[in-house]
């Protein structure tokens, strides 16, 4: 037996070449990585905690233009749901794909030009389409021939409307009341306004879901079951057309 042989092989194998040394876990791209990261807290002043801080803020910056945005309610024309003071998150993803406004939704929208200055917060009361009217004999607004009860959410003591009003809302266009109708400026006051007081649908930023501060107030918005019943516009459409022919059949047999 060669044994002088055995022990060199032995010996070799228990002392691997430079070549067969384990190789940093981390390589070349991990280690140019950190040496980057490393240069970047050198050389922002408060190092670390400045740059997690400067990363958290490009995060909330990113989820507030794109997806949540925090509203404050400037005024009393949502009350008694929301109050002066309230902050609401907005949803701004609600309609972005292939959703649109329902009835009875709580959207806020860009008002300039047609409203004034600034956004502002209403609920949806018609859709494109939609005819609304006020008031039926027992003072309620109607859309598309169906009375709507809104003693849910409206501010108590207030009427639907004091305003008569009888609309058809345009396609891509939003008509919005506040729920303190003695205390809104709404689609009521812009029905003679460029635009005829409607919202396009390209103004609305969102829609309005939660009411997180203050803490005692906070809860969620949900869509009230007040519009459930409401019929499309096409069948109102019908209702409509055979209302008007039976008119014009009275007509022609008093004449």
């Amino acid at each position: 037996m060669d044994i002088e042989t055995q022990h060199t092989e032995r010996d070799r194998s228990s002392h691997p070449s430079d070549s067969e040394q384990p190789s940093d876990p981390k390589g070349p791209e991990g280690r140019s990585r950190s040496a980057f990261a490393g240069r970047i807290t050198d050389w922002v002043p408060g190092g670390r905690i400045t740059v997690v801080l400067l990363a958290l803020l490009l995060f909330l910056l990113l989820v507030s233009t794109f997806v949540l945005q925090p509203f404050q309610i400037p005024s009393g024309s949502m009350e008694r749901g929301l109050r002066i003071g309230d902050r609401v998150l907005v949803n701004k993803l609600a309609y972005r794909f292939d959703g649109r406004p329902r009835r009875g939704d709580v959207v806020v929208f860009d008002g300039t030009g047609g409203f004034g200055h600034g956004d502002y917060i209403k609920r949806v009361v018609g859709v494109g389409g939609d005819h609304v009217v006020c008031c039926d004999k027992e003072g309620r607004i109607r859309v598309n021939g169906q009375s709507v009860d809104e003693s849910a959410f409206l501010y108590p003591g207030d009427r639907p409307s004091s305003v008569p009003f009888d609309v058809v809302v345009p396609d891509g266009t939003l008509f919005v009341l506040g729920d303190h109708r003695a205390d809104s400026s709404d689609s009521r006051d812009h029905l003679g306004s460029p635009g005829g007081g409607m919202v396009p649908l390209d103004d609305v930023i969102g829609r309005a879901d939660w009411i997180v501060w203050p803490f005692g107030h906070a809860t969620r918005l949900d869509r009230p079951d007040a519009y459930a019943r409401v019929p499309d516009a096409e069948a109102d459409a019908g209702a409509v057309s055979g209302a008007e022919a039976g008119a014009a059949r009275r007509e022609d047999a008093d004449g």
